[in-house]
Protein backbone atom coordinates (compact mmCIF):
# COMPACT_ATOMS: atom_id res chain seq x y z
CA UNK A 1 0.00 0.00 0.00
CA UNK A 2 1.81 2.46 -1.35
CA UNK A 3 -0.74 5.93 -1.83
CA UNK A 4 -2.30 8.28 1.47
CA UNK A 5 -6.29 7.68 1.65
CA UNK A 6 -8.91 9.77 2.00
CA UNK A 7 -12.27 10.32 2.25
CA UNK A 8 -13.12 13.17 -0.34
CA UNK A 9 -17.09 13.30 0.45
CA UNK A 10 -20.23 11.28 1.59
CA UNK A 11 -23.57 11.04 1.39
CA UNK A 12 -26.74 9.34 2.45
CA UNK A 13 -30.41 9.53 2.93
CA UNK A 14 -32.91 9.83 5.50
CA UNK A 15 -33.33 5.92 6.95
CA UNK A 16 -37.13 4.61 6.46
CA UNK A 17 -39.19 1.68 7.74
CA UNK A 18 -39.27 -1.05 5.13
CA UNK A 19 -42.13 0.05 2.75
CA UNK A 20 -41.57 3.79 3.18
CA UNK A 21 -38.59 3.81 0.87
CA UNK A 22 -38.42 4.44 -2.49
CA UNK A 23 -36.73 1.15 -4.74
CA UNK A 24 -33.27 0.38 -4.11
CA UNK A 25 -31.89 1.89 -7.57
CA UNK A 26 -32.89 4.90 -6.54
CA UNK A 27 -31.56 5.10 -2.91
CA UNK A 28 -28.77 3.81 -4.28
CA UNK A 29 -28.19 6.44 -7.23
CA UNK A 30 -29.17 9.68 -4.32
CA UNK A 31 -26.63 8.60 -2.25
CA UNK A 32 -23.74 8.06 -4.55
CA UNK A 33 -24.66 11.66 -6.38
CA UNK A 34 -24.69 13.18 -2.51
CA UNK A 35 -21.34 11.81 -2.19
CA UNK A 36 -20.17 12.89 -5.37
CA UNK A 37 -21.37 16.50 -5.17
CA UNK A 38 -19.65 16.53 -1.74
CA UNK A 39 -16.79 15.56 -2.95
CA UNK A 40 -17.32 18.27 -5.98
CA UNK A 41 -16.32 15.56 -8.14
CA UNK A 42 -17.93 13.91 -11.66
CA UNK A 43 -18.69 10.33 -12.00
CA UNK A 44 -16.61 10.57 -14.80
CA UNK A 45 -13.43 10.92 -12.09
CA UNK A 46 -14.28 7.34 -10.50
CA UNK A 47 -12.31 4.58 -11.21
CA UNK A 48 -13.69 1.42 -9.76
CA UNK A 49 -17.01 1.26 -7.59
CA UNK A 50 -18.23 -1.20 -4.74
CA UNK A 51 -21.53 -1.63 -3.96
CA UNK A 52 -22.53 -3.49 -1.06
CA UNK A 53 -25.70 -4.95 -0.47
CA UNK A 54 -27.61 -8.08 1.23
CA UNK A 55 -31.11 -8.56 -0.45
CA UNK A 56 -30.96 -7.91 -3.91
CA UNK A 57 -30.38 -9.77 -6.78
CA UNK A 58 -26.53 -9.60 -9.27
CA UNK A 59 -25.69 -6.69 -10.06
CA UNK A 60 -28.42 -4.56 -8.82
CA UNK A 61 -24.90 -2.07 -8.27
CA UNK A 62 -25.32 -1.69 -11.59
CA UNK A 63 -28.78 -0.73 -11.44
CA UNK A 64 -28.15 1.84 -8.82
CA UNK A 65 -25.02 3.27 -10.40
CA UNK A 66 -25.94 3.51 -14.49
CA UNK A 67 -28.46 6.15 -13.27
CA UNK A 68 -24.95 8.38 -12.14
CA UNK A 69 -23.95 7.20 -15.90
CA UNK A 70 -22.82 4.24 -18.22
CA UNK A 71 -18.67 5.05 -17.58
CA UNK A 72 -17.65 0.90 -18.18
CA UNK A 73 -15.31 1.23 -15.25
CA UNK A 74 -15.20 -2.02 -12.96
CA UNK A 75 -18.59 -2.09 -10.69
CA UNK A 76 -18.18 -4.73 -8.37
CA UNK A 77 -21.01 -5.83 -6.12
CA UNK A 78 -20.53 -7.00 -2.09
CA UNK A 79 -22.28 -9.26 0.16
CA UNK A 80 -20.68 -9.62 4.16
CA UNK A 81 -24.00 -9.73 5.77
CA UNK A 82 -24.12 -6.61 8.36
CA UNK A 83 -20.45 -5.90 7.45
CA UNK A 84 -21.30 -5.40 3.91
CA UNK A 85 -21.00 -1.71 3.62
CA UNK A 86 -17.57 -1.33 5.23
CA UNK A 87 -16.88 -4.45 2.95
CA UNK A 88 -17.21 -2.22 -0.04
CA UNK A 89 -15.18 0.41 1.49
CA UNK A 90 -12.73 -1.31 2.93
CA UNK A 91 -12.15 -2.77 -1.26
CA UNK A 92 -12.26 0.83 -2.36
CA UNK A 93 -9.82 2.06 0.12
CA UNK A 94 -7.93 -0.78 -0.74
CA UNK A 95 -8.04 -0.40 -4.47
CA UNK A 96 -6.97 3.72 -3.98
CA UNK A 97 -3.75 2.56 -1.45
CA UNK A 98 -2.61 0.23 -3.93
CA UNK A 99 -2.23 2.83 -6.98
CA UNK A 100 -4.93 0.54 -9.11
CA UNK A 101 -7.12 3.73 -9.12
CA UNK A 102 -7.10 7.09 -7.80
CA UNK A 103 -10.75 7.92 -6.99
CA UNK A 104 -13.16 5.19 -6.36
CA UNK A 105 -16.81 4.76 -5.14
CA UNK A 106 -17.81 3.40 -2.32
CA UNK A 107 -22.00 2.39 -2.18
CA UNK A 108 -24.46 0.85 -0.05
CA UNK A 109 -28.19 0.37 -0.26
CA UNK A 110 -30.69 -1.88 1.12
CA UNK A 111 -34.42 -2.29 0.47
CA UNK A 112 -35.92 -4.34 3.66
CA UNK A 113 -39.02 -5.90 4.48
CA UNK A 114 -40.27 -5.49 7.76
CA UNK A 115 -39.86 -8.36 10.60
CA UNK A 116 -37.11 -10.66 11.85
CA UNK A 117 -34.24 -11.39 9.56
CA UNK A 118 -34.52 -14.98 7.52
CA UNK A 119 -33.12 -17.03 5.47
CA UNK A 120 -33.68 -16.17 1.72
CA UNK A 121 -33.01 -19.48 0.72
CA UNK A 122 -34.23 -22.77 2.01
CA UNK A 123 -33.03 -24.96 -0.62
CA UNK A 124 -29.30 -25.09 0.35
CA UNK A 125 -27.32 -25.21 3.19
CA UNK A 126 -27.03 -22.17 5.65
CA UNK A 127 -23.61 -20.14 5.68
CA UNK A 128 -24.64 -19.86 9.03
CA UNK A 129 -24.85 -23.74 9.74
CA UNK A 130 -21.51 -24.05 11.92
CA UNK A 131 -22.19 -21.23 14.25
CA UNK A 132 -25.87 -22.43 14.65
CA UNK A 133 -24.75 -26.08 15.73
CA UNK A 134 -22.72 -23.97 18.05
CA UNK A 135 -25.39 -22.03 19.19
CA UNK A 136 -27.94 -24.52 19.51
CA UNK A 137 -24.94 -26.79 21.87
CA UNK A 138 -24.70 -23.86 23.91
CA UNK A 139 -27.85 -22.74 24.74
CA UNK A 140 -30.90 -24.42 22.88
CA UNK A 141 -33.19 -22.98 20.50
CA UNK A 142 -36.15 -20.84 21.56
CA UNK A 143 -38.80 -21.41 18.75
CA UNK A 144 -40.32 -17.77 19.46
CA UNK A 145 -37.10 -15.55 19.35
CA UNK A 146 -35.67 -13.62 16.73
CA UNK A 147 -32.26 -16.09 15.86
CA UNK A 148 -30.48 -13.00 15.67
CA UNK A 149 -31.64 -12.26 19.08
CA UNK A 150 -30.62 -15.09 20.14
CA UNK A 151 -27.45 -15.10 19.22
CA UNK A 152 -26.46 -11.56 20.28
CA UNK A 153 -28.72 -12.13 23.42
CA UNK A 154 -27.24 -15.33 24.44
CA UNK A 155 -23.69 -13.55 24.07
CA UNK A 156 -24.86 -10.60 26.40
CA UNK A 157 -26.75 -13.43 29.43
CA UNK A 158 -22.80 -14.91 29.20
CA UNK A 159 -21.35 -11.72 29.96
CA UNK A 160 -24.13 -11.07 32.74
CA UNK A 161 -23.48 -14.51 34.65
CA UNK A 162 -19.55 -13.88 34.69
CA UNK A 163 -19.83 -10.29 35.53
CA UNK A 164 -23.00 -9.84 37.39
CA UNK A 165 -24.25 -7.01 34.77
CA UNK A 166 -27.69 -5.71 36.06
CA UNK A 167 -30.36 -6.01 33.18
CA UNK A 168 -30.89 -2.44 33.46
CA UNK A 169 -27.25 -1.81 32.11
CA UNK A 170 -28.10 -3.21 28.44
CA UNK A 171 -31.62 -0.59 28.93
CA UNK A 172 -28.86 2.26 29.90
CA UNK A 173 -27.02 1.63 26.86
CA UNK A 174 -30.36 2.22 24.36
CA UNK A 175 -31.13 4.96 26.40
CA UNK A 176 -28.14 7.01 25.32
CA UNK A 177 -28.94 5.67 21.77
CA UNK A 178 -32.22 7.39 21.45
CA UNK A 179 -30.88 10.74 23.12
CA UNK A 180 -28.26 10.76 20.49
CA UNK A 181 -30.91 9.61 17.93
CA UNK A 182 -33.26 12.25 18.60
CA UNK A 183 -30.90 14.79 16.93
CA UNK A 184 -30.45 12.97 13.81
CA UNK A 185 -32.73 13.67 10.99
CA UNK A 186 -31.33 10.64 9.19
CA UNK A 187 -32.51 8.29 12.01
CA UNK A 188 -35.89 6.13 11.81
CA UNK A 189 -36.57 6.38 16.32
CA UNK A 190 -36.28 10.43 17.15
CA UNK A 191 -37.87 9.79 20.44
CA UNK A 192 -36.42 9.65 23.70
CA UNK A 193 -37.14 6.61 25.81
CA UNK A 194 -36.21 6.12 29.73
CA UNK A 195 -34.49 3.15 31.02
CA UNK A 196 -37.74 2.15 32.68
CA UNK A 197 -40.04 2.32 28.85
CA UNK A 198 -36.90 0.13 27.49
CA UNK A 199 -37.34 -2.33 30.61
CA UNK A 200 -41.12 -2.64 30.22
CA UNK A 201 -41.00 -3.38 26.55
CA UNK A 202 -41.72 -6.88 25.90
CA UNK A 203 -38.85 -9.41 26.29
CA UNK A 204 -36.84 -11.05 23.28
CA UNK A 205 -33.97 -13.35 24.54
CA UNK A 206 -31.83 -12.94 27.57
CA UNK A 207 -31.33 -9.12 28.63
CA UNK A 208 -32.77 -8.04 25.28
CA UNK A 209 -36.47 -6.20 24.93
CA UNK A 210 -37.86 -4.47 21.97
CA UNK A 211 -36.50 -1.24 22.59
CA UNK A 212 -32.97 -3.30 22.72
CA UNK A 213 -33.01 -4.90 19.37
CA UNK A 214 -32.41 -2.50 15.93
CA UNK A 215 -35.25 -2.45 12.98
CA UNK A 216 -34.87 -3.53 9.72
CA UNK A 217 -35.19 -0.51 7.81
CA UNK A 218 -34.48 0.46 3.96
CA UNK A 219 -31.47 3.18 2.93
CA UNK A 220 -28.35 4.32 1.22
CA UNK A 221 -25.25 6.12 2.22
CA UNK A 222 -21.90 6.31 -0.28
CA UNK A 223 -18.50 7.62 -0.17
CA UNK A 224 -16.21 8.81 -2.52
CA UNK A 225 -12.44 7.28 -1.32
CA UNK A 226 -9.09 8.61 -3.29
CA UNK A 227 -5.43 9.62 -2.81
CA UNK A 228 -4.20 12.69 -0.65
CA UNK A 229 -2.56 14.04 -4.65
CA UNK A 230 -6.16 13.37 -6.39
CA UNK A 231 -7.82 15.65 -3.44
CA UNK A 232 -4.98 17.85 -3.80
CA UNK A 233 -5.21 18.27 -7.39
CA UNK A 234 -9.56 18.68 -7.32
CA UNK A 235 -9.26 21.53 -4.77
CA UNK A 236 -10.55 19.21 -1.91
CA UNK A 237 -10.06 20.71 1.04
CA UNK A 238 -12.73 18.86 3.75
CA UNK A 239 -10.86 15.01 3.17
CA UNK A 240 -10.70 13.42 5.88
CA UNK A 241 -7.75 10.52 6.61
CA UNK A 242 -8.05 6.59 6.86
CA UNK A 243 -5.36 6.42 8.88
CA UNK A 244 -5.59 3.07 9.19
CA UNK A 245 -7.75 0.35 8.46
CA UNK A 246 -8.63 -3.93 9.09
CA UNK A 247 -10.65 -6.70 8.40
CA UNK A 248 -11.09 -9.79 9.82
CA UNK A 249 -13.16 -12.68 9.75
CA UNK A 250 -13.36 -16.15 12.31
CA UNK A 251 -11.20 -17.24 13.82
CA UNK A 252 -10.85 -20.97 15.36
CA UNK A 253 -11.79 -19.71 18.65
CA UNK A 254 -14.89 -18.63 17.24
CA UNK A 255 -15.75 -22.01 17.57
CA UNK A 256 -13.63 -23.88 19.78
CA UNK A 257 -13.95 -21.83 22.64
CA UNK A 258 -17.71 -22.66 23.02
CA UNK A 259 -18.49 -18.98 24.42
CA UNK A 260 -21.35 -17.56 22.83
CA UNK A 261 -19.61 -14.07 23.13
CA UNK A 262 -17.15 -15.60 20.68
CA UNK A 263 -19.45 -17.37 18.62
CA UNK A 264 -21.37 -13.80 17.57
CA UNK A 265 -17.62 -11.74 16.83
CA UNK A 266 -15.53 -10.86 19.76
CA UNK A 267 -11.92 -11.59 18.83
CA UNK A 268 -12.76 -11.09 15.60
CA UNK A 269 -13.68 -7.15 16.79
CA UNK A 270 -10.86 -7.58 19.07
CA UNK A 271 -8.37 -8.45 16.84
CA UNK A 272 -9.63 -6.27 13.76
CA UNK A 273 -8.98 -3.03 16.48
CA UNK A 274 -5.84 -4.34 17.86
CA UNK A 275 -3.91 -4.55 14.10
CA UNK A 276 -5.73 -0.92 13.07
CA UNK A 277 -4.24 0.70 16.43
CA UNK A 278 -0.62 -0.93 15.69
CA UNK A 279 -0.80 0.26 12.17
CA UNK A 280 -1.85 3.63 12.81
CA UNK A 281 0.30 4.11 15.90
CA UNK A 282 -2.54 5.38 17.18
CA UNK A 283 -4.70 3.72 21.02
CA UNK A 284 -8.34 4.23 22.29
CA UNK A 285 -6.65 6.81 24.13
CA UNK A 286 -6.78 8.96 21.31
CA UNK A 287 -10.22 8.72 19.76
CA UNK A 288 -12.75 11.16 20.64
CA UNK A 289 -16.08 9.55 18.75
CA UNK A 290 -16.55 5.77 17.72
CA UNK A 291 -19.51 4.71 15.18
CA UNK A 292 -20.10 1.13 16.22
CA UNK A 293 -22.27 -1.62 15.47
CA UNK A 294 -24.85 -1.40 18.11
CA UNK A 295 -27.16 -4.14 16.53
CA UNK A 296 -28.61 -5.00 19.91
CA UNK A 297 -27.48 -3.61 23.03
CA UNK A 298 -25.37 -6.36 24.10
CA UNK A 299 -23.57 -6.16 21.41
CA UNK A 300 -22.50 -2.51 22.16
CA UNK A 301 -21.45 -3.86 25.67
CA UNK A 302 -19.53 -6.55 24.52
CA UNK A 303 -17.50 -4.26 21.89
CA UNK A 304 -16.62 -1.65 24.69
CA UNK A 305 -14.32 -4.04 25.68
CA UNK A 306 -13.72 -5.42 22.15
CA UNK A 307 -12.30 -2.40 21.32
CA UNK A 308 -10.15 -1.44 24.39
CA UNK A 309 -12.33 1.40 25.28
CA UNK A 310 -12.51 -0.43 28.70
CA UNK A 311 -11.10 -3.12 30.36
CA UNK A 312 -12.66 -6.75 30.23
CA UNK A 313 -14.98 -7.18 32.46
CA UNK A 314 -16.16 -2.97 33.24
CA UNK A 315 -18.36 -2.10 30.81
CA UNK A 316 -20.85 -1.58 33.51
CA UNK A 317 -18.93 1.13 34.93
CA UNK A 318 -17.95 2.60 32.04
CA UNK A 319 -22.08 2.70 31.15
CA UNK A 320 -22.75 4.01 34.23
CA UNK A 321 -19.90 6.74 34.52
CA UNK A 322 -21.34 8.03 31.18
CA UNK A 323 -17.83 7.12 29.35
CA UNK A 324 -20.03 6.33 26.32
CA UNK A 325 -21.20 9.80 26.03
CA UNK A 326 -21.23 13.55 25.92
CA UNK A 327 -18.84 14.69 28.42
CA UNK A 328 -17.42 11.07 28.94
CA UNK A 329 -14.22 9.71 27.37
CA UNK A 330 -15.69 8.52 24.29
CA UNK A 331 -19.31 10.07 22.59
CA UNK A 332 -20.15 6.52 21.27
CA UNK A 333 -23.04 6.47 18.17
CA UNK A 334 -23.90 10.21 18.12
CA UNK A 335 -25.79 9.07 14.90
CA UNK A 336 -27.90 6.94 17.69
CA UNK A 337 -26.52 3.95 16.18
CA UNK A 338 -28.51 1.31 14.73
CA UNK A 339 -30.63 0.80 17.74
CA UNK A 340 -32.23 4.51 16.43
CA UNK A 341 -30.91 5.01 12.95
CA UNK A 342 -31.97 1.54 11.82
CA UNK A 343 -29.90 -0.89 9.83
CA UNK A 344 -30.39 -1.18 5.79
CA UNK A 345 -27.90 -3.67 6.47
CA UNK A 346 -25.57 -2.80 3.05
CA UNK A 347 -26.14 0.78 3.83
CA UNK A 348 -24.90 0.52 7.63
CA UNK A 349 -21.12 0.68 7.37
CA UNK A 350 -20.75 3.51 5.30
CA UNK A 351 -23.68 5.50 6.88
CA UNK A 352 -21.28 4.99 9.92
CA UNK A 353 -18.67 6.28 7.90
CA UNK A 354 -20.80 9.42 6.63
CA UNK A 355 -21.34 10.35 10.10
CA UNK A 356 -17.27 9.83 11.37
CA UNK A 357 -16.72 12.20 8.11
CA UNK A 358 -19.37 14.91 9.61
CA UNK A 359 -17.41 14.80 13.16
CA UNK A 360 -14.11 15.31 12.02
CA UNK A 361 -15.41 17.92 9.66
CA UNK A 362 -17.39 19.36 13.04
CA UNK A 363 -20.11 19.67 10.47
CA UNK A 364 -22.16 17.31 12.85
CA UNK A 365 -24.60 19.99 13.77
CA UNK A 366 -26.72 19.41 17.03
CA UNK A 367 -24.89 15.98 17.53
CA UNK A 368 -21.00 17.34 17.25
CA UNK A 369 -18.39 16.19 19.56
CA UNK A 370 -15.91 18.96 20.51
CA UNK A 371 -12.37 18.61 19.22
CA UNK A 372 -12.74 15.63 17.12
CA UNK A 373 -9.02 14.58 15.95
CA UNK A 374 -9.52 10.80 15.91
CA UNK A 375 -12.91 8.66 15.24
CA UNK A 376 -13.44 5.06 15.02
CA UNK A 377 -15.72 3.07 13.13
CA UNK A 378 -16.89 -0.74 14.21
CA UNK A 379 -18.93 -2.75 11.33
CA UNK A 380 -19.54 -6.64 12.33
CA UNK A 381 -21.15 -9.17 10.36
CA UNK A 382 -22.19 -12.50 11.43
CA UNK A 383 -20.72 -15.68 9.47
CA UNK A 384 -18.33 -13.55 9.79
CA UNK A 385 -16.86 -10.16 8.95
CA UNK A 386 -15.83 -7.59 11.17
CA UNK A 387 -13.95 -4.11 9.46
CA UNK A 388 -12.47 -1.76 12.20
CA UNK A 389 -11.56 1.74 10.52
CA UNK A 390 -9.54 4.62 11.84
CA UNK A 391 -10.28 8.13 10.21
CA UNK A 392 -8.61 11.23 11.46
CA UNK A 393 -8.28 15.07 10.52
CA UNK A 394 -4.90 16.08 9.49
Amino acid sequence: MVNKVQVAGVGMIPFTKPGQSDDYATMGETAARLALQDAGVPYSAVGQVYVGYVYGDSTAGQAAVYGLGLSGVPIINVNNNCATGSSALFLARQAVASGMVDCALALGFEQMVPGALGATFTDRPNPMKRMFKEMVELQGVDKQAPGAAQYFGGAGREYTEQYGTRPETFAKIAEKARQHGANNPYAVFREKLSVEQIMASPHIYGPLTRYQCCPPTCGAAAAVICTADFAKKHGISHAITIKAQAMTTDFPSTLEDHSMRKLIGYDMAKAAADAVYEAAGVGPQDIQVVELHDCFTANELLTYEALGLTPEGTAEKFIWDGDNTYGGKFVTNPSGGLLSKGHPLGATGLAQCTELVWQLRGTAAERQVSGVTHALQHNLGLGGACVVTLYARE
